[in-house]
């Protein structure tokens, strides 16, 4: 079990989940009109995406910018994600 998150393959299965929830949302809204659209949802996934890369990143031995670098990216697009919300 060490291994299996040594190595980053846990980080890589929730990123899989996070793709693929993303395309089953983005194609049942496109067929059927249910479900938020992809502009609304996609901040969320792309603050999720970043957060697990830096995740990975921390567990497979990065150099330490790369995972500050992620984590600021994900509280930007989280921070996209508020703004787009409060208007609502």
């Amino acid at each position: 079990m060490d291994a299996f998150f040594a190595s980053g393959r846990a980080a890589d299965i929730v990123l899989a989940v996070l793709v693929i929830e993303a395309m089953v949302l983005t194609v049942l809204h496109a067929r059927s009109g249910a479900g938020p659209p992809p502009r609304v949802f996609a901040p969320m996934i792309g603050a999720g995406v970043l957060l697990v890369l830096a995740l990975r990143c921390a567990l497979t031995g990065a150099p330490w910018p790369w995972i500050a670098l992620l984590l600021s990216g994900g509280g930007a697009v989280h921070a996209v994600d508020l703004w787009q919300r409060w208007r609502r």
